[in-house]
């Protein structure tokens, strides 16, 4: 891998860090397109000198994409949003800045696309995140030819908005609200597994236009999950069901808030199982065993308000 080079789209959020972090190992030449670079320089501690160049780049400009990309042997887009903000609309991260990734790697000549999606993704869902998902995979696959799609759960690991949120509300308020009353199933999974997957994709030819769904060992329902985390802090708090129409209401009246904390959108996707179905390709068959909440989740949430457990 040591001779290629890879543009990484979102090279700074929280996947793309560890990605970022998984090809530096292997020796490959990487290039980070963000849109604010002068924020991403603690990446270049991950590689030796030189080896990982820093570029601004909106996915929905198209210029800025194409000098990203420009004599990049692979190209990985891990660039999405959960909630809208602006002009930054799912149509606009996930279907038509996707797009533009796909068409100029095209154009550009590069040999192997990446395209980070999620689990669940359908552009027929009543979900506007599901549905630009769905529709975002579509004009990528119509882009790029042999395009490799991977759609990931709920992602966790040290830094992660899921655990890192549940953990604070825990620490705060003796009440926990569950959604409806907590059985809604989800199966979330290692960032570092999906990462690893990133690295098995490209030096594989043989998932070259294949579709991976990434989750965890097991499923959870959302009740489980907040368990989890209240045993991890030390804490006991009352978990109340809360019924849907009720979160419904609330999302709506947050609506109006510059950045609401709750959407609904976000309600929408509570409202479903989140988790692995029928014989999709998984990690498994990328040679990876996944890792499970129970041996990760102690590294980075202990009982001492924040401070990871020793």
């Amino acid at each position: 891998m040591a001779s290629k080079r890879v543009t990484v789209f979102g090279g700074s959020g929280f996947l793309g860090r560890r990605i970022v972090k998984c090809l530096a190992a292997e020796g490959v030449g990487i290039r980070v397109a963000v849109r604010h670079p002068e924020r991403a320089s603690f990446l270049e501690r991950m590689g030796r000198d030189g080896q990982i160049e820093r570029v601004r780049a909106d996915v929905w400009e198209e210029s800025t994409v194409a000098r990203a990309v420009k004599e990049s042997t692979w190209v990985i887009n891990t660039v999405g949003h959960y909630v809208e903000k602006s002009g930054a609309t799912f149509d606009a991260i996930h279907g038509q800045g996707a797009h533009n990734v796909a068409r100029q790697a095209r154009i550009a000549g590069v040999e192997r696309l990446i395209h980070i999606s999620g689990l669940g993704a359908d552009r027929e869902s009543d979900s506007p995140y599901v549905r630009a998902r769905g529709i975002g995979e579509d004009l990528v696959k119509g882009a790029f030819e042999g395009v490799t799609v991977l759609r990931p759960s709920v992602i966790f690991g040290p830094g992660d908005s899921f655990f890192n949120t549940l953990a604070g509300m825990a620490r705060r308020t003796p009440v926990l609200p569950l959604f409806g009353v907590g059985r809604t199933n989800l199966q979330p999974v290692f960032v570092g597994d999906v990462a690893a997957a990133c690295v098995r994709v490209l030096a594989d030819p043989s998932t070259r236009g294949k579709t991976y769904e990434l989750g965890g060992p097991r499923a959870y329902t959302y009740k489980a999950l907040l368990q989890l985390v209240l045993k991890q802090i030390d804490r006991r708090r009352v978990l109340v069901p809360f019924p849907f129409f009720l979160w419904d209401t609330l999302a709506a009246i947050m609506a109006f808030f510059p950045n609401p904390p709750l959407t609904r959108d976000q309600v929408k996707l509570m409202k479903r199982d989140n988790v692995i179905e029928g014989n999709e390709l998984t990690l498994e068959d990328l040679g990876i065993s996944p890792v499970s909440v129970e041996e990760i989740l102690c590294s980075y949430i202990g009982p001492d308000h924040g401070v990871p457990a020793s």
